[in-house]
């Protein structure tokens, strides 16, 4: 079974109740179906560059806003 014929088979899930989170239920319905270790592995690569992804989407938006640039940063790392 594929992930896409998982995500099928557990979408008549509608009702998120706290504490858990719409990522925590949807994870928990791919789990249920007995992901294989090697697969884990490829998602966990994965979860971990998209936050990457946007942690650094951030830190780009909060630098435009001070008005940072490469120089700058470099300039501050450099101070002691």
């Amino acid at each position: 079974m594929v992930l896409g014929e998982l995500e099928l088979k557990y979408m008549h899930v509608t009702l998120v109740h706290p504490p858990l989170s719409n990522i925590q239920v949807e994870l928990l319905k791919i789990f249920s179906a007995g992901i294989p270790d090697k697969y884990l592995v490829e998602l966990k690569g994965v979860i971990a560059r998209f936050l990457v992804d946007k942690a650094k989407d951030k830190a780009d938006a909060a630098c435009g806003e001070k008005g940072y640039t490469d120089k700058k940063l470099q300039e501050k790392l450099n101070r002691k």
